[in-house]
């Protein structure tokens, strides 16, 4: 890397969500100047432009193509932007700290060291044992005092890692940054989907999910850190996306979910169902449904009658067009996010969404539209 200074990438978001180890693991080309004349038109010359291939005759275009390709060349496209992006944002931070480094007479790892890590709190004997505990079941054969030796390294990797992130960051805010770099949407329809947050919301997230996927509970959280950090800026569409192949209680809980809306409770229900992963039960979300206060006749005679499962599959059907194959995943603005991303991603996201707005370009941005 120039400057000869490791800098931890800032990546924004994975396209994949993962289950962490206990402690981690064109323009076109100018025509070609010629005075010769033309030659005679080819067959294959004479075909209109937007036809990529023909079948005896009959021709094949490139938009049926887009078409029926249209979730694999966004998920491309996505990641192609995602790749393009890191590169980018790890590019300006390290200019950034090499402008610092050098005002401050200073070499970028100097003042990494002086700004970093001689910032970062030790690691305590306390907090090794405390982590050692809540993921004793992963640790396998290896021993306590080798587990915590590796506990104690991966902490301090991370304290590292989060202050680098903030000290960057504020060098980041001081500048006059812009990124011009266009991150590739999808038109998600909202129907009448169960939403919470303004209609109006400068940024709307739709939020694919699956009431028995833990990664899927962790996201609830920051969902609600969003809202709480965003007030009335953004707005949330809650949308079924249950596997049912490995939970099999998924679609059920759904259709409580569902049974809870026509009742005005969906939202309630929602976070039951979440916080209690464990009880997914038929007998225990009819007991979730009295807990909450529900009409609990009508709630039993929905559950029962199996009314709303044309609902979570036509969520699914409609998900796996735009895409989506693993949960949770997140159309912000159209922007994809895949997985139960950190906070700080999210917030980034919407930080983004709300300054394009805020510099006059459209509330609703060009979109690729996915059949």
């Amino acid at each position: 890397m120039p400057g000869g200074v490791m800098i931890r990438s800032l990546g924004l978001v994975v396209l994949a969500a993962a289950v962490a180890a206990p402690f981690n693991a064109q323009a076109a080309a100018p025509p070609p100047k010629s005075v010769a004349p033309a030659p005679s038109p080819s067959p294959a010359a004479s075909v209109p432009s937007d036809v990529v291939a023909t079948i005896d005759g009959e021709p094949f275009t490139a938009r049926q193509l887009e078409d029926m390709a249209g979730a694999r060349l966004f998920q491309l496209r996505t990641q192609q932007y995602q790749a393009q992006r890191q590169i980018l944002d790890d590019e300006i931070a390290r200019r950034l700290l090499e402008r610092e480094a050098a005002a401050r007479k200073l070499t970028a790892a100097d003042l990494l060291k002086q700004e970093v890590e001689s910032k970062v709190a030790p690691v305590t004997e306390a907090e090794q044992k405390a982590f050692y505990e809540q993921n004793k079941a992963r640790m396998g054969t290896m021993s306590e005092a080798d587990a915590l030796k590796r506990i104690e390294a991966h902490l301090r990797e991370q304290r590292v890692g989060e202050r680098q992130a903030e000290f960057l960051s504020g060098l980041r805010a001081k500048a006059d940054v812009r990124v011009m770099l266009e991150p590739p949407r999808v038109a998600v329809p909202v129907g009448d989907n169960p939403s919470r947050g303004p209609l109006d919301a400068p940024v709307t997230i739709v939020e694919f999910s699956d009431f028995q996927c833990p990664f899927c509970s962790r996201a609830t959280a920051t969902l609600k850190k969003l809202d709480e950090s965003f007030p009335g800026k953004i707005r949330i569409v809650y949308r079924d996306f249950p596997l049912v192949q490995i939970h099999p209680n998924a679609a059920r809980a759904a259709e409580a979910a569902a049974c809870a809306n026509d009742q005005g409770k969906f939202w309630a229900m929602h976070d039951v169902l979440f916080e209690h992963q464990d009880k997914l039960g038929e007998a225990d979300l009819k007991q979730s449904a009295v807990a909450l206060g529900l009409d609990a006749a009508a709630f039993d005679q929905c559950l029962e009658s199996g009314r709303h499962s044309a609902q979570w599959q036509k969520d699914t059907a409609e998900g796996q067009r735009y895409g989506v194959s693993s949960t949770p995943a997140f159309f912000i603005n159209g922007r994809l996010v895949v997985g139960a991303q950190p906070y700080e991603s999210f917030a980034r996201l919407v930080e983004e969404e709300l300054a394009r707005v805020g510099q006059g370009a459209p509330t609703k941005p060009a979109t690729t539209s996915i059949r």
